[in-house]
């Protein structure tokens, strides 16, 4: 299929009260793909586990500058990073079944999106290019390197495999592949925070990010399902692509689902016509002055290892003012601040929020404008009987409308109970049509803001003692008719709810290493 504009695909992919966007008519659970990618033949480096001795600071520390001192670059080190962004962190068990849990989220628990380590002169590790085994904990040399400084150096790419949300979801896949990006992208950037590390963006076209990570070698993936390389960071160093020299490739991918039932062309056609740019054309980041609410008195790490999507939530809770507060702040972007010091655009989201039970708010629609240069287009391009009244001096965050809206969000939700049953849920109003036809592009990196505050949301609820839930299935017309908005610049890309998670005892939760032994 010829490459198909964003906007396109978007219209193609839409969900409405009359048709869902076009996926598998029917699916075999029994046949879901393999979620682990393995590279059969790459040396393998077992990575430790034991991670006692980089002390355990409190999830308020994260968001502190200066508070945790800096690690040296090592292998434990290194694996750390790993383990709380990309691992393991539980496996679910009922009756025969059994699947896997990782930090960062992702629709469907089919997790696309694959992590590769650009290692140079780290103590314990050999030079090369290496994939993240998440099963094994360990790091697949798939390229030796050489040619860099004496110094230690670190880069982390990502990238997607398709197939693995297109199985269940079809041509929406492609939004939800890019989705995850920006989960993955804030996760390691709070885990890199865990670690009193920085992490920056790399430019870098489409091209040479596939040449680096080798997702272009054909002969490495032969029937397997290719990956799309999606971007690349570096870790305490400037934002520059590693100059290395390739040695020697080693590794077979391999197959995730033997027996594909279906094809979907149009994935590949909005891929090929959204690439990574050789520059990625910053924009002034839109900061955020004042002080950020303090978060509970929690252990990062419990944090970041027991963030759990929410499949049901118990009705009557009432957030607190504080926990309100905090996850609005927590949105908001602040220099030096985790996820949103490695995000260099400015903020092009605007959170529409429904509140059902939050100490102190009327019941009704509030949104939070994150950047002030986009408040005029959203006031004229929303309802006219919206009152926008500012809730809080310091933020801005406006009263629209009191209202129940529980029921069509529930409707709007793709009639998902999630929508109703909690304390708040949003939807995520991009800066979409003017801003995606200047440069298709954008569109993947839309996503992963949307992506990246979903994962903000997800932990801060987990601080809260609550839990979130990414709604990726929406009536996305039906939607924007309800908040009265205009065709033109604006669509809503993400939903989100937050309440009081229902925990199903049936369901059995074990440690996420269990299998391995001895590992230190």
């Amino acid at each position: 299929m010829p490459t198909l504009k964003p906007e396109e695909y978007h219209a193609r992919t839409k969900h409405s009260l009359t048709r869902y966007a076009t996926g598998p008519e029917a699916l075999d659970w029994d046949a879901q793909p393999n979620p682990f990618r393995v590279f059969d033949g790459a040396p393998l480096t077992e990575l430790s586990l034991d991670f006692s001795g980089l002390g355990d600071p409190s999830y308020n520390d994260l968001f502190v500058a200066g508070a945790i001192a800096p690690q040296p670059m090592n292998a434990t080190t290194v694996s750390a990073l790993l383990r709380f962004t990309f691992g393991l962190s539980a496996w679910k068990v009922f009756g025969p079944d059994r699947w896997s849990l990782r930090v960062a989220p992702s629709s469907g628990a089919l997790f696309p999106t694959e992590a590769y380590a650009i290692t140079a002169n780290i103590a314990g590790l050999p030079d090369g290019v290496h994939h993240y085994r998440p099963f094994d904990h360990a790091l697949e040399q798939r390229c030796r390197t050489t040619g860099a400084d004496k110094s230690p150096a670190l880069w982390i790419g990502l990238s997607s495999i398709h197939w693995r949300e297109a199985w269940k979801y079809g041509e929406r896949a492609f939004r939800y592949c890019q989705l995850d990006v920006g989960h993955n992208l804030a996760a390691l950037r709070y885990a890199a925070a865990l670690l009193g590390w920085r992490v920056t963006l790399v430019p870098m076209d489409a091209t040479s990010l596939s040449g680096l990570l080798g997702t272009d070698r054909t002969e490495d993936f032969a029937k397997a399902e290719s990956e799309e390389a999606d971007l690349l960071v570096c870790i305490n160093a400037p934002p520059l692509a590693p100059q290395l020299t390739a040695s020697h490739w080693s590794g077979q991918a391999n197959l995730l689902d033997p027996h594909p039932m279906y094809r979907w062309p149009v994935i590949d056609g909005v891929a090929e016509a959204t690439p990574s740019h050789a520059a990625l054309d910053t924009d002034a980041p839109v900061t955020t002055s004042g002080t950020l609410s303090p978060a509970p008195a929690l252990s990062a790490q419990t944090v970041l290892l027991e963030r759990r999507s929410a499949q049901r939530f118990r009705p009557g809770k009432l957030m607190s003012a504080d926990h309100f507060r905090r996850m609005m702040d927590a949105l908001l972007i602040r220099p030096d601040c985790p996820p949103w010091d490695v995000w260099t655009f400015a903020p092009r989201l605007h959170p529409i929020l429904f509140v059902h039970r939050v100490e102190g708010l009327e019941p009704g629609a509030y949104i939070l404008v994150r950047n002030p240069e986009a408040e005029p287009a959203l006031r004229a391009q929303l309802s006219d009987q919206f009152q926008w009244n500012k809730v809080d001096p310091d933020k801005p965050l406006y009263h629209l409308v009191s209202a129940d809206s529980r029921a069509a969000l529930r409707k709007l939700s793709c009639h998902q109970a999630i929508a109703a049953d909690c304390c708040l849920t949003l939807g995520m109003l991009a800066e979409f049509d003017t801003f995606v036809a200047h440069d298709p592009w954008r569109y993947r990196q839309l996503f992963w803001e949307a992506g990246m505050l979903g994962h903000s949301l997800y932990l801060e609820a987990e601080a809260a003692g609550l839990r979130g839930t990414g709604i990726g299935c929406y009536f996305d017309d039906d939607f924007h008719e309800i908040i009265g908005l205009c065709p033109g610049t604006f669509k809503s890309l993400y939903h989100f709810t937050i309440g009081d998670p229902f925990i199903d005892d049936r369901i059995a939760t074990h440690p996420p290493y269990d299998h391995i032994k001895d590992r230190s």
